[in-house]
């Protein structure tokens, strides 16, 4: 058992709120002078993060180390399961995928998995002054009580306090509350410290009746109620995020198809709340007006590209094509524009080969290892500047593309310094070199393609659009007249911020302190 400061956040339900208050309590602890890090030992998500240490991890926890203003490590997420089927998921553990379990290999694998849990756990207790825990779904899940790794068997593993946060904003909040503490046994209801309703709109003198008869009913205090935070951005941990910000009149128009496996889709929150961008997520192959067609990336790239075909999305995009409109494929995107995939090893169902969308000329093959790398570079995409605009991302994939097409690459990346020195150099002595050539201890390598007559486009990288400078050339390659650059990074932390402050004004923070056992920092 750890003898490390923790605090587990745990939900009534999916979507609770959780990730959103581990963030929150994450960065309004290191602005009161702690060092802390976040740590979800299992998570199931398609969004996923490269670390440092060359791994992956769920996005969420990557955000949240933003928060904590530190770099993402594994051990902040040291069980990752990536679903590929609705019955079966890629495991990953401390960063790198094991293999695909269905959900009764992986109930009994949890007595392994649980040991690689409490292995991360120790490692950040012991470097920490806090660790930030955050449950996965809800501790009512019956059915999922044996060999729990993910919320109060984790709790009593490491002897932690519980906070339970439930959404008032889907109705319903005390019957969640009182509902999920009667399901739990005498002692991990004890463990349950308090509660916290988030997402409420209104006058909270009006709450005020049934926050005390909540209190009465259980013997546990209302650490707080957190108001419905207008216009925040944190990126999803998994459910897609279709909120946009307001739109100017003459918004460039993007499509993305939305398939069964879309992964990574925090690739399009840049484009969702930029000004000039009309983002349209859709589910069929009724393409409306469009300006750009986006293939995102997949957890399963042979399936969604056959999903994507029963749609009649083939037809569309040609069409749009033959019409002038353009086409941007990402990671699994970028392989589906292509004229094969292979799959020689079975490695996303029965082995053997597809046809693709034969947009580019090059041909990709799935391999076991994955190409994990967090990057930086220029694009070489023309977008109506002579200057070629600098990039950074990550990359995830587990397949290999070669062909003509890639003659043509859409940019130039190499890796940062301690994810993938032994193929691209090292980056150590030239991280701050801007722009990126000006650097000459490293090479940078060829990424994705660009057709001959600049329509259609494709890459590996996540995160193209995150940096202001590429995303202004690439809706300039799009067909946008002038547009803003917002900087997303910027909103983000902006973003953070604010959750600390409502930290700070909404919850009960002597209390929340005491629960971690630390004390304000002078």
């Amino acid at each position: 058992m750890s003898t490390g400061k923790a605090l587990m956040v745990q939900g009534t339900t999916s979507d609770a709120g959780k990730s959103t208050v581990v963030t929150a309590l994450c960065r309004w602890l290191k602005l009161k002078g702690h060092s802390v890090a976040p740590f979800k030992p299992q998570n199931m998500a398609l969004n996923s993060a490269v670390t440092e240490d060359g791994g992956e991890i769920g996005r969420a926890q990557a955000a949240q180390a933003v928060a904590c203003g530190l770099p993402a490590h594994t051990d902040m997420n040291p069980i990752l399961l990536k679903p590929n089927s609705d019955t079966g998921s890629q495991v990953i553990i401390h960063g790198h995928a094991i293999g695909n379990m269905n959900a009764v290999d992986y109930h009994e694998y949890k007595k392994i998995a649980r040991n690689a849990a409490l292995e991360s756990f120790n490692r950040l207790a012991d470097k920490y002054d806090i660790v930030m825990v955050e449950g996965a779904g809800s501790p009512a899940e019956i059915n999922l009580r044996d060999n729990d790794i993910a919320n109060m068997g984790f709790a009593e593993a490491v002897d932690c306090p519980v906070i339970l946060v439930a959404d008032i904003d889907r109705g319903g909040v005390f019957a969640h509350l009182v509902g999920t503490l009667e399901v739990l046994p005498d002692n991990e209801q004890r463990r349950i410290a308090g509660f916290i309703i988030n997402r409420f709109r209104g006058d909270i003198t009006l709450l005020q009746p049934g926050l005390d008869w909540l209190e009465k009913r259980t013997g546990k205090p209302v650490i707080g109620v957190l108001p419905y935070l207008h216009d925040l951005h944190l990126e999803a941990e998994d459910a897609l995020n279709t909120k946009q910000a307001a739109k100017a009149e003459n918004a460039l128009k993007v499509v993305v198809p939305v398939t069964p496996r879309l992964s990574n889709h925090t690739d399009f929150d840049a484009l969702r709340l930029h000004p000039q961008v009309e983002l349209t997520f859709v589910r069929d192959g009724q393409l409306p007006p469009a300006d750009l067609i986006i293939l995102g990336g997949s957890k399963s790239v042979r399936s969604d590209l056959e999903f994507l075909r029963a749609k009649g999305w083939e037809d569309s995009i040609k069409r749009h094509l033959r019409y002038g409109g353009k086409v941007l494929g990402i990671c699994g995107g970028f392989q589906m524009l292509g004229q094969k995939i292979h799959d020689p090893q079975g490695i996303e169902g029965p082995a053997g080969s597809v046809d693709a969308l034969g947009l580019l000329d090059m041909e990709t093959t799935l391999h076991q290892q994955k190409e994990l790398r967090n990057v930086r570079g220029e694009l070489l995409i023309e977008g109506g500047s002579s200057q070629s605009a600098s990039v950074a991302g990550y990359e995830i994939h587990a397949g290999i593309s070669t062909g003509p097409a890639m003659q043509q690459p859409f940019c130039r990346v190499s890796a940062k310094s301690g994810t993938d020195p032994g193929k691209t150099g090292d980056l150590a002595a030239c991280k701050n070199a801007d722009p990126i050539d000006e650097c000459t201890s490293y090479s940078l390598l060829p990424d994705g393609a660009v057709s001959a007559d600049k329509q259609v486009a494709g890459t590996y990288l996540h995160g193209v659009f995150d940096a202001p400078e590429a995303c202004k050339t690439l809706l300039a390659w799009a067909g946008a007249g002038a547009t803003e650059q917002p900087d997303y990074r910027a909103l983000v932390e902006k973003d953070i911020n604010r959750l600390a402050d409502m930290v700070e004004e909404h919850l009960d923070t002597g209390l929340l302190l005491k629960l971690c056992k630390l004390e304000v920092q002078a």
